[in-house]
């Protein structure tokens, strides 16, 4: 065979990107999404039903649910991150026909794209959620490959042993699998059958944490998630508050996750004074008036001496704890600070890198 008739027959790799890369760079869903989006005939490309899989340029048309998607090939995506802090009581769905409150109902409206959810808590579970514009970043952050650890501050119910630690350490099965904390830690506060645990687990799945510690018969009472990969939830953030990160911030999260920096959007002095009055309101613990209901039966509450949910102790901002929130590689979970006023859980620090 000629070289001519060698190059002849090489293949010619695929043009363009793929459809769901494009749609999440840009903000308008996860990878995740757009890939359940496509398939239920949600996004046409040039007229035509989208398949998984299918990739496109600069010239196709794309639509979403008949919207067209207006894009740049030039433009970088836009990367805000923030920080929430979820109260009891909020679903993380955009949208719910039962009318119940969601974690997007306290969030500022984005100028460019949309805000896409990195991860999910039920609605019992309080703490940590971030959310970003920047739909590869989310779905990276969300991957099993990039191994990003979620610590949780757990309290449970009934007897816990040397032999129910290990086992959960080395992985029980559950409905859907092995499953296992990678680190338990015994965390000051609670009384009684009540004890506060922080656990470590290296997926997100459906209440991983709770079936986890259920599988020894264990109640889990209260469950709070405290970082996320690098990112820790700082006492100066209130229950039902946010917080946008800083680029230093947002650079160390990306670079976890194998992505190059992309320079926040430049705000002209309006928008700048807007966020920044924005953020002084979100720095404030919720009113009364904005507390979302108690969905603890008010016995199973007295019972466990909890405290009524508009005056949650183990949320309240305490000097002297700003900073960044967010650490260099984490390397194993930090030494926890001495007993806690109260049931509430040993606080975690102040964002400084361990180790």
């Amino acid at each position: 065979m000629s070289e001519q008739d060698l190059q002849d027959t090489e293949i010619t790799p695929p043009s363009g990107e793929k459809l769901q890369k494009v749609l999440a760079r840009i903000g308008v869903g996860s990878r995740r999404d757009v890939e359940a989006w496509i398939s239920q005939g949600r996004i046409k490309v040039n007229g035509v039903e989208a398949t998984l899989g299918q990739r496109v340029d600069l010239h196709d048309a794309i639509a979403v649910d008949g919207k067209l998607i207006k894009r740049e090939e030039a433009a970088e995506a836009t990367r805000r991150v923030i920080m929430y802090n979820k109260p009891d009581g909020e679903i993380c769905t955009r949208d719910d026909p039962e009318g119940r409150p969601t974690v997007f109902d306290r969030l500022p409206r984005p100028k460019e794209g949309r805000w896409i959810n990195i991860g999910r808590l039920d609605i019992n579970t309080t703490g940590l959620l971030l959310f970003t514009t920047d739909g590869e970043l989310a779905n990276r952050l969300m991957h099993p490959s990039y191994e990003m650890d979620r610590e949780y501050a757990v309290r449970v119910r009934g007897e816990v042993d040397d032999e129910m630690i290990e086992r959960l350490k080395a992985g029980v099965m559950l409905e859907d699998g092995p499953a296992k904390f990678t680190d338990i830690q015994k965390a000051p506060g609670g009384e009684g059958f009540n004890h506060w645990y922080h656990c470590v687990v290296m997926e997100g799945r459906n209440r991983e944490v709770r079936r986890l510690w259920e599988s020894q018969g264990m109640v889990v009472s209260r469950l709070k998630r405290v970082r996320f990969g690098p990112v820790f939830l700082n006492s100066d953030l209130p229950m039902g508050r946010w917080r946008e990160m800083s680029q230093g911030e947002i650079d160390i999260l990306a670079a976890e996750v194998g992505l190059q920096p992309v320079a926040l959007p430049t705000l002209n002095l309006k928008a700048k004074d807007k966020m920044e009055r924005m953020q002084r309101k979100s720095s404030r613990p919720l009113g009364r008036g904005e507390r979302v209901r108690n969905l603890r039966p008010a016995q199973e509450g007295a019972a466990a001496g909890e405290r009524p949910a508009r005056q949650p102790r183990e949320e309240a901002p305490r000097k002297g704890s700003r900073g960044s929130a967010v650490a260099e590689r984490p390397s194993e979970m930090r030494k926890r600070p001495g007993k806690p006023d109260g049931d509430k859980p040993a606080g975690r620090g102040r964002g400084k890198p361990r180790g």
